[in-house]
């Protein structure tokens, strides 16, 4: 045993599909080069913050999975991880990131050319088309177009405007 080996990544740093979620997320949230406070807000909400005196924070397990998330993505490029990640991740599994880094995206208003680019990235990788992924991206759109709310001239708000998904009616 040399002296150095204590700190060697232990069992809590294989590869899971909860922890690849976790790496998914900080990609897209350092993207664009800075996180923000409604990046972080996302974050914590998605990987379920727990309370702690009051105030929502980090869980201990989810504290242990940020970490790990923060030092895989600090050692690895997002390439590297989508070759590492995508066969042990489940159809519902890419879907399921490729919703949150959308909706991460957006969550600041606008989602910048290097989220844009990684989402890309991400969902090539998965095998997931652009015809298969736009219900899902549109639903996302709908849910984060809170202007509905705040110009009553907003298009969506036209009588007998209704809202509708491909395939709905």
């Amino acid at each position: 045993m040399g002296l150095f080996d204590m700190f060697k990544s232990d069992k809590s740093d294989q590869m899971t599909p909860h922890l690849a979620f976790a790496i998914s997320l900080l990609y897209c949230m350092a993207a664009d080069g800075e996180m923000d406070n409604e990046e972080v807000g996302h974050l914590l909400s998605v990987l379920g913050g727990e309370s702690s005196g009051g105030s929502i924070g980090v869980g201990a397990n989810n504290r242990v999975l940020l970490e790990n998330a923060q030092r895989y993505i600090r050692k690895n490029r997002p390439d590297a991880f989508l070759r590492e990640a995508t066969p042990m991740l489940s159809d519902a599994q890419k879907i399921c990131i490729l919703m949150n880094l959308v909706d991460s995206a957006l969550s600041d208003g606008q989602p910048e050319r290097e989220e844009q680019e990684l989402i890309s990235q991400f969902q090539v990788a998965f095998g997931i088309s652009d015809e298969r992924f736009a219900p899902f991206f549109q639903a996302i759109m709908i849910k984060n177009d809170r202007a509905v709310f705040m110009n009553q001239n907003h298009p969506s708000n036209a009588p007998g405007f209704l809202v509708t998904l491909p395939g709905t009616k």
